[in-house]
């Protein structure tokens, strides 16, 4: 460099259109109904994309965190507060996903055993619970990017299910055997058998411990009760605590050995 040249300074060597490159969130909510995974999605009110299904959200406002706006997109779209394990899922853009020109997208994933009743608001014309096999059957059938945002978010599940206790998201604080089982075979599409998982359920170091009760009422005979593991509770503790302001990519591995999805 000689004496006459001078180092470009940081703002000059920033591109003008680094400002103005909008970011969205967008929530991937999913639960386990009527034995099906079900997504909650929404009927677009406004154009791109009016009248198509799309998952919650919309656009960050200032001064607000990423998972702020995720719960407050969720709650103005859908009437539905965070119930569940909220985590950061993936980045998306900016181009080629908006009409509109270049946006960044956080997509989030939300699991919770139930949720409240949903009322559409904001720019949604109507909200609703969907089987996730239908809503990824059609390739074109979600607005935006929103089919491929849905596919990641189901396998984050899915991946999920094998290494955590995140499973246990979708239940109450005491379960079945029976009841654990029937999430893993909604989120993973498939039939289990119920001896085999169930050995390794209660068999997992740290996942599952009896409560000492058992179900009662019903024709079928009484069956024991569980919960998490107390170490397994602090850290799902731990992890929602957090995500709450961070939304963390990742949820601590305490499945050792894993439950592994049947080959296929």
């Amino acid at each position: 460099m000689s004496p006459r040249e001078t180092p470009a300074s940081p703002a000059a060597a920033t591109p003008p259109s680094a400002a103005r490159i909008p970011v969205t969130v967008d929530v991937v909510a999913l639960t386990v109904r009527d034995g099906t995974l079900q997504v909650l999605l929404v009927t677009r009110l406004l154009d791109p994309f009016r009248d198509r299904l799309a998952l919650p959200g919309g656009f960050v406002l200032p001064a607000e965190t990423l998972p702020q706006a995720a719960a407050r997109e969720l709650a103005e779209e859908t009437g539905v507060a965070v119930p569940g394990h909220l985590e950061q899922l993936r980045t998306y853009g900016p181009l080629d996903r908006d009409p509109r020109g270049p946006v960044l997208s956080v997509a989030h994933l939300l699991l919770a055993p139930t949720y409240g009743l949903p009322a559409a608001g904001s720019d949604a014309a109507q909200v609703g619970w969907y089987p996730v096999d239908e809503a990824l059957a059609d390739g074109a059938g979600l607005a935006f990017d929103h089919h491929r945002i849905l596919r990641d978010g189901v396998e984050r599940a899915r991946a999920k299910l094998e290494y955590s206790t995140l499973a246990t998201a979708f239940c109450g604080p005491e379960f079945t055997i029976a009841q654990l089982r029937a999430v893993y075979e909604a989120v993973w599409g498939t039939r289990l058998d119920p001896r085999n998982f169930h050995r390794k359920a209660v068999g997992t170091p740290g996942f599952l411990v009896e409560t000492g009760e058992s179900t009662s009422g019903g024709t079928g005979r009484p069956a024991a009760l569980y919960r998490l593991a107390p170490e397994a509770e602090r850290a799902a503790r731990a992890r929602d605590a957090v995500g709450k302001d961070e939304a963390p990519a990742s949820v601590p591995a305490v499945l050792n050995p894993p439950l592994m999805r049947p080959a296929g």
